[in-house]
Parts: C-alpha cells; structure tokens; sequence
C-alpha cells in the first residue's frame, strides 16, 4: 500500500457533525420550543413552529385603515452578563420587550415575534433557555411568537457564546398614528421609569464596573441592594399596557408623541420625535425636582469615572419611556401612569428653538439637557 492510500484510510471520515454542525440538536431545539410557542397563538395564527414560512391571518377588527409597523433589534452586549453568569432565561424577554416599545411609540400594538438565534456550537439547554423567555415576553403582550431561525455556525462564535435578534409586526389604525407631528411648543416631558440599563451601554457598563474596577458579577453592593449582575440583568420594561391604558382614558390626541430611550440616552431619542423648529429641553436629573437617578448608575458612574456628559449618551439614566404631553394632561398621565405601577416624573418641557443653532447641528439640537 502507498503512503498516500495509508494516509487517506486514517483520515476520520467528514461529516457536517464532525464539521461542527449538529443537525440532531437543533432538531431537539425545535421539538423543544414548539410547546412553548403554541402558549402564545393567537386566533390569527395559522401555522406551526417548523414551516418554511409563519401565516398570519391579516384580521385587524374594526380598523378603517390599519398600517403594518415592523422592527428589528437585539439586545446588545446584554448578552455578555448571561455567558458570565450563565443566566438565560431574561434576555428573551428583554428583547421582545424592547421590541413592543419600538413600534409602540407610534401607537401599534403588537401581533407576531420572530427570532434569530445564531451560536458555534449549539447547547439545546441554553437554546431553550433564552427562546423560553421570548416565549413568556411575547405570552404577557398577547402576540403570537410565531417562528425563526435557529443557526449553528461553528467557528463562526466563540465557545458558550450566541446572537439574538427579534422582529416584530404590530398594527395601527393610520388616523391613529403618533409620529410628533402634533407636538407643540409648551408640551410637557413625561418621563417613565426604567428598571435598570434595559437592553443598552452594557459595553460601557462592563469596562467601568469589571475592566476598570475590578469587581466580580456576584459581588453583593449594598447601595445596589443585590449582586451587580442582578442589577445588570433585571428584564427591559415594557410600556405597552400602561400606554394602552393611556390610549383608552385619554381623549383622541392627547399624546403627542413618544420616545422609547434606547442606545443614544434621553436626548438622542427625544430628539427623533420633534419637529423641526421645537426644542426638547431636558432638566437634568441632577438637579432639584427632575427625577431620582437608580442607584445602578451611579455605580457605574464612580466605578468608571465617567463624565456625566457620556453617561448622558450611553445610558437612559432611569427614564425608559418618554411622552409628550399638553400641560393641561400631565396630572392626569401620571395618575393613569402610577394606577398601572409606573413611576414617572416631569422632565422638561417642549420650547422654540433658539434661533442661533447653525444648520449643521439642528437635528442634533432638537432635544438637550439644560
């Protein structure tokens, strides 16, 4: 025998497994979430989890003219604390929640989810962990989780680590749509609380409070009243069932516009909503009246030292949601607001631009901390 025939009978035989890619895993996945998707179906629903498409019945009830709103997004390096700490089960949710807060601040409500899951090496445990999340997300907003995509892409990703992405379709009546048309110099801040970082500046986060102070995700903080990495991971509020409630006690018109306060901070956000010739000007929660930072900021705040200005930029400060509001309706928002158990403060109000912001820069000035 040659050397050549020797050495090819050694070779192993290839395969897609020995390849990396376990087709019978991600067949164990599919079984697996099926039950969990089938808690989220809805009437419209006419299709299982594993078709080449979802089917969705378009029945919008009484709508005269309803409009499709969609949206794409992930959670960032949020997933970096659950390969820390190997916790799973929250970031599921954290998507879909920030998802619903996408397309609600133009007043839709939400129909179907789909997700993208991508990892070298799939874990069905740590699969079925994250998609269970999605599942409860999607179940608590009454939309059907209704298919996606589950990827093995070895040495794509490093080892124990994954992507998560979600879409999402909802539905508005287009007489109803809040884009900040109606905003009107004289309106009103309404800031809503947040439960923590939601899905945004973690990469911050994690250079401050690990890299650069040298603390451990399990480490308790008294002023945090918990471990850092349960202040790190508590799950992205969703605003949908307040804000609905706001839609049906609330006169037609009442809100005059939203901003859901994601990467980018307060004013990044607020400043996509308002016109062009209005200013959103924003009383900094460091001073006397605005509202109560959490306490998770400030610990990142010392343990990076940054300067307030980035802090401003990476983080919502403790203010996940905001509504624009007429004066005359801020003390009935608030009421409504806090009847749903959402704190929420006056944050600033909605003025004339100064007439001296060049060109350049107009877009960028259109909301700012005083």
């Amino acid at each position: 025998m040659s050397q050549s025939s020797s050495s090819a009978s050694d070779k192993t035989e290839l395969t897609y497994a020995s390849s990396g890619v376990d087709i019978s895993a991600g067949e164990q996945v599919v079984s697996r979430i099926k039950s969990l998707a089938r808690e989220t179906f809805t009437p419209e629903t006419l299709s299982d989890i594993g078709s080449f498409g979802a089917l969705f019945k378009a029945d919008f009830g009484d709508m005269k003219k309803p409009a499709l709103v969609s949206s794409a997004d992930g959670v960032g390096t949020k997933l970096k604390l659950a390969f820390m700490t190997d916790k799973h089960d929250t970031v599921g949710e954290d998507l879909v929640n920030h998802c619903v807060n996408d397309i609600l601040v133009q007043g839709a409500r939400p129909l179907f989810f789909l997700d993208y899951f991508a990892t070298g090496a799939l874990s069905p445990d740590v699969a079925v962990a994250t998609i269970s999340g999605i599942s409860r997300g999607c179940k608590n907003h009454g939309m059907a989780f209704i298919g996606g995509e589950t990827a093995e892409m070895p040495d794509f990703y490093s080892a124990g680590e994954y992507d998560l992405a979600g879409f999402i379709v909802g539905v508005v009546d287009q007489d109803e749509i809040i884009d900040g048309s109606a905003v009107r110099a004289g309106d009103s801040l309404i800031g809503v609380a947040s439960s923590g970082l939601h899905t945004n500046g973690f990469s911050l986060a994690r250079k401050a409070i690990f890299d650069r102070a040298g603390h451990t995700p399990d480490e308790h903080i008294d002023s945090l009243g918990c471990t850092i990495a349960e202040a790190l991971m508590k799950v992205h509020t969703s605003y949908l069932k307040p804000v609905q409630r706001l839609f049906s006690d609330l006169s037609d018109g009442s809100i005059h516009g939203m901003a859901h306060i994601t990467g980018g901070g307060i004013a990044g956000n607020l400043g996509r909503i308002i016109p062009s010739g209005l200013q959103a000007q924003i009383v900094p929660h460091t001073q006397p009246g605005s509202w109560p930072t959490l306490p998770i900021f400030d610990f990142i705040q010392e343990c990076g030292e940054i300067a307030e200005e980035e802090m401003r930029k990476a983080f919502n400060l403790g203010i996940g949601f905001v509504l624009v509001v007429s004066p005359d309706d801020v003390d009935k928002v608030k009421t409504i607001l806090s009847d749903s158990g959402h704190d929420s403060f006056t944050i600033g109000a909605v003025a004339t631009a100064p007439g001296d912001i060049d060109a350049a820069d107009a877009k960028k000035s259109r909301a700012v901390f005083l």
